[in-house]
């Protein structure tokens, strides 16, 4: 019986408090993997009930952008159905028809290559989209299911590392063809190649990325036709010799960003010889091994379910970019051989530095060490800054994050030199107006009120505020490496947070470029793309110093006047501007985007910590499972920020400030949660039912306050929460 059922049924005549296309539909799985639906965060959502707003354009709001196909952790390969372009993961689970099937996906605005997709019958170059019913759709990690309706064929995906197995059933009587339309992807295509390179056997290049494809049936020919798409690439189609009866069309491709010889390869170490339930199963297997590391018990079966889905999704990135041989195509384009860590993509360090990338050194250590080692390769084969991705700077905060949690085996010195350069020197390739920051020790704005949303200018109270953390995050990497007089330099600067704050109105606000003037007038509730904020406004910037809490507190006149602030930003309406990427509000809080995340946790710095926990709870009760198919998230979920915030709250632990190596402790929504962290399993227990944390232990021992040592943990020590 599926799973699915089997919840069904559980819930005839009972409290039926987890829903139904919250769980993965398939026949597979008797472990944790059983609990994870790769379908959730694939929604969009459109209600004003879970925007916080009345939609007032036409252009879609976001639902956290992810992909719903097979992929192993941290793989090379996303196997996934695309039904539109330049929709984030290229899946939208409201779209009535599939394009095909990638072989790479992140749930940015990017990849989505190599689509193919079986075809017969009647189709065109611009017009071959197959009709699917979610009735007959069905997710698992390492699994992916569809019957395409226009074709009548039954597709199947899995995965490895570095390759994508497709699975094809048609009708017997059916000719089998498949349609590769490379043009469709989420960027441009402006180097590719396709051809036939044997028997059963094609191959070929999309940009940087190369293909070694394998069919179980001899291919006929392949032949190009011409597409009005916009790239002016021609649409290929594979034909077979034996193209009809009962036999499955299989296609094994594997993937490289060295060469196709890398990519067949590739191909054949991991997929070659085996059938499509050999690689399922191993799939399977894979996950079922990560997700043990965190079990779970005491709970309701949808808070189960949306922690393993959460878990599995805050796995997924960043994506392995070396082969089997362990060559890679770095930065300048050369082709590095005999390295000693595997290569992996640019994190999206404003997003996962503050949660995921943390959880994944607790559970994945080795893949933790060799991003930081591919972040080093590619920042001294650039121009020597240390890299960022998208806004901020934010790296330094994983690297020193990561050392002082144990993970050791890089080269510190090497990753300080680009930091320290990043943190003190302007130039293209570093931070952003970088000299007016260090002239200044702010980032300023220009007097632009009335910015509409979507206008980029500076962003200076946002990048004031980041750069202010970053710069105590390098401070932390030179005093490990004794070097006083820039972590003296630094810690000085880490307390630039202060000179955008203004105090007549108790916010960070913008300041003029020319004169250093408050902007005005000042609309706090105005959203901002990047002007001031970085897809914020004033309310989801406050509070924001990580490493100085009491410093950000000290600068209004009492707690009282704090409480008061925080109680005001959960209760003020949002002023209701329609926003595609800020959804999802309690009051004027928004979750749908990670500025603010921290903002809950700051009761605690007055003695509220309740009214934290009350917030907390109201956060994962409504933003994981939204809309009507219960399948959307508020807002983005950014390469898995969103989802590793789910799963260390969940489980009563939060990286506040993620350069250190300690974690704030709530309340978890589990009363037994155990984890393999280091080589001692530790175990988180609550105690009671409440909101209010009486006391917490670790190892039999009375916690000071509320930040628990990595070390404890790592240790072995179990960690039990009182609550009243």
């Amino acid at each position: 019986m599926s799973v699915i059922k089997k919840i069904f049924l559980a819930g005839l005549g009972a409290s039926f408090l987890f829903p139904i296309s919250l769980m993965a539909k398939t026949e597979e799985g008797n472990g944790l993997t059983k609990y994870v639906n790769p379908l959730l965060g694939t929604a969009t959502l459109w209600d004003k009930e879970d925007l916080g707003f009345e939609r007032k354009g036409k252009s879609r709001t976001w639902g956290a952008e992810v992909f719903p196909g097979s992929a192993l952790p941290n793989a090379m390969v996303q196997l996934t159905p695309v039904t539109m372009w330049r929709a984030g993961a290229g899946y939208q689970y409201e779209d009535p028809t599939i394009l095909g099937f990638a072989h790479t996906a992140m749930g940015h605005w990017n990849l989505i290559d190599l689509p193919i997709l079986p075809v017969t019958g009647n189709f065109s170059a611009d017009d071959y989209a197959s009709e699917y019913s979610h009735s007959n759709e069905s997710a698992h990690p390492g699994y992916y299911q569809v019957m395409l309706d226009r074709y009548g064929v039954n597709a199947e995906l899995t995965s490895t590392l570095h390759a994508g197995y497709h699975k094809y059933t048609f009708k017997e009587t059916d000719t089998k063809r498949l349609l590769v339309n490379v043009a469709h992807n989420q960027g441009n295509v402006g180097n590719w190649k396709m051809e036939q390179v044997g028997e059963n056997a094609f191959a070929g290049r999309q940009n940087g990325l190369y293909y070694y494809a394998v069919t179980n049936l001899p291919i006929d020919s392949i032949q190009f036709l011409k597409s009005g798409n916009e790239k002016g690439v021609p649409v290929a189609v594979v034909d077979f010799k034996d193209n009809r009866g009962s036999k499955p069309l299989e296609v094994k491709i594997g993937l490289s960003y060295v060469s196709i010889e890398n990519a067949k390869m590739n191909l054949d170490a991991e997929m070659l010889s085996k059938n499509f339930e050999d690689v399922r199963k191993e799939a399977d297997d894979t996950w079922e091994n990560l997700l043990s590391k965190i079990k779970v018990d005491g709970s309701t079966d949808r808070n189960k379910g949306l922690f393993y889905s959460t878990f599995y999704r805050s796995m997924l990135m960043p994506r392995l970019e070396s082969d089997v041989n362990g060559e890679y195509r770095d930065r300048q384009g050369t082709i590095v051989k005999d390295a000693d860590f595997k290569y992996y993509s640019n994190p999206a360090f404003w997003d996962v530095s503050r949660d995921q990338l943390i959880l994944l050194g607790m559970v994945r250590p080795e893949v933790a060490r060799d991003v930081i080692w591919s972040t080093i390769d590619r920042g001294e084969k650039d121009k020597g800054f240390i890299p960022t991705y998208f806004h901020g700077d934010h790296a330094p905060t994983f690297v020193i994050g990561s050392w002082k949690r144990g993970i050791k085996d890089f080269d510190l010195q090497r990753a300080y030199n680009l930091a320290l350069k990043s943190a003190t020197q302007a130039g293209n390739g570093g931070r952003a107006w970088m000299q007016e920051y260090l002239d200044k020790g702010y980032v300023s704005d220009l007097n632009l009120p009335e910015c509409p949303f979507w206008e980029e200018h500076k962003g200076g109270v946002t990048k004031t505020l980041e750069y202010s953390y970053d710069d105590y995050a390098v401070a932390q990497i030179a005093k490990e490496l004794g070097d006083t007089e820039n972590y003296n330099l630094l810690m000085d600067h880490s307390k630039n947070y202060k000179n955008i704050f203004n105090p007549e109105n108790g916010f960070f606000q913008g300041r003029i470029e020319e004169d250093g003037s408050w902007l005005t007038p000042y609309y706090p509730d105005r959203g901002y793309f990047q002007h001031q904020y970085r897809e914020a406004n004033g309310w989801n910037s406050l509070f924001y110093a990580p490493h100085d809490p009491e410093g950000v507190i000290a600068l209004y006149p009492s707690f009282d006047v704090v409480e008061a602030k925080l109680d005001t930003l959960f209760t003020r309406p949002y002023y209701g501007e329609d926003i595609a990427n800020m959804t999802g509000f309690i009051g004027n809080y928004c979750h749908g985007n990670q500025p603010g995340h921290n903002i809950p946790y700051t009761y605690y710095f007055i003695g509220k910590q309740e009214k934290s926990q009350e917030r907390l709870n109201q956060i994962m009760d409504r933003f994981y499972d939204m809309g009507k198919d219960h399948l959307a998230y508020a807002g983005m979920d950014d390469a898995g920020e969103m989802s590793a915030w789910f799963v260390l709250n969940s489980i009563g632990l939060f990286t506040y400030s993620p350069a250190d190596p300690e974690y704030i402790v709530s309340v978890p929504l589990f009363s037994d949660v155990t984890f393999k962290l280091g080589e001692k399993p530790f175990e988180i227990k609550r105690k009671g039912k409440g909101n209010r944390i009486e006391k917490i232990t670790v190892g039999g021992k009375k916690l000071n306050g509320y930040f628990v040592p990595d070390s404890l943990l790592r240790e072995g020590k179990n960690l039990v929460i009182y609550t009243k």
